[in-house]
């Protein structure tokens, strides 16, 4: 009987505080242009009232140009991704970098509802960019992050997507890092990737770290596969999930490169 209140006690701390678990806000923000000269400092709100920060990182070019959009991973906030803006802006590709609700000294509580509104919003401002060509906007997603645009994707089609350590479902990442629990039941938010990729039909670069210890490869390799082509595959061989080569490397930066100038180009996966 003892046992049986201990677990049931245990098992509702765990559902109630689960989201502590998920989404890892930490860091300080600057101003934008403190750690990227000539970004500015952006605010757009969200369909149920949340205002939210960022950064836009212009290209510098007169003409309108590709732009790209930033979903973050689950920890962190803007500034991390900074070198990853900076070496797209010095090839002329506009970036928006933004923070979730609850991050970056954003108001609200972060959650999948939240973010899929987060990422809703964050479209409109950059389509409204005068630097940006509404016709050639990608959607970058970094591991939590990806799960948002593949979302974002089904609904609003960009004309690439780029998926960075990408997973198949919050649940088998979960059940992965916590077998002991009954994750499946208890978990409050699904990201299912893999129940809505097929329906995107935008190209698609799903990027990953061969040795990564936080999202295995084999989930990143399963939701390429259930992507609709064109895509492509790009292995960074040798790389954790939170390397620098995934973040801002020399591999994943010329991988895009080559996938907005040509979004539809064949690249067969390794």
């Amino acid at each position: 009987m003892l046992v049986g209140v201990i677990l049931l006690t245990f098992l509702t701390f765990v559902y109630v505080f689960q989201r502590r678990l998920i989404y890892l806000p930490f860091g300080q923000v600057p101003k934008a242009s403190a750690v990227l000269p000539g970004a500015e400092d952006a605010r757009f709100e969200t369909d149920d009232g949340i205002e939210l920060e960022g950064w836009f990182v212009p290209a510098g070019s007169p003409d309108a140009g590709p732009g790209v959009l930033v979903a973050n991973g689950n920890a962190g906030n803007r500034s991390h991704r900074a070198p990853l803006a900076r070496a797209l802006a010095e090839q002329g590709i506009s970036v928006l970098l933004f923070d979730y609700r609850g991050y970056g000294g954003n108001p609200g509580t972060p959650s999948e509802a939240g973010l899929r509104r987060d990422v809703r919003a964050a479209r409109e401002y950059l389509t409204n960019r005068a630097e940006v060509d509404p016709a050639r906007i990608f959607y970058f997603g970094e591991s939590l992050g990806a799960a948002a645009v593949v979302d974002l994707a089904a609904e609003h089609p960009p004309t690439g997507v780029v998926l960075r350590s990408p997973f198949t479902s919050l649940a088998e990442v979960g059940s992965l890092h916590y077998p002991w629990l009954p994750v499946r039941q208890l978990l409050r938010d699904r990201f299912d990737s893999i129940g809505t990729i097929s329906r995107l039909k935008s190209p698609v670069l799903v990027i990953a770290g061969q040795r990564d210890t936080i999202i295995p490869f084999d989930q990143s390799r399963a939701l390429y596969e259930a992507a609709p082509s064109p895509k492509r595959l790009v292995v960074v061989e040798g790389a954790d999930h939170n390397d620098a080569e995934l973040l801002h490397g020399e591999q994943l930066i010329e991988a895009m490169l080559r996938f907005i100038a040509d979004p539809t180009g064949a690249t067969a996966a390794p």
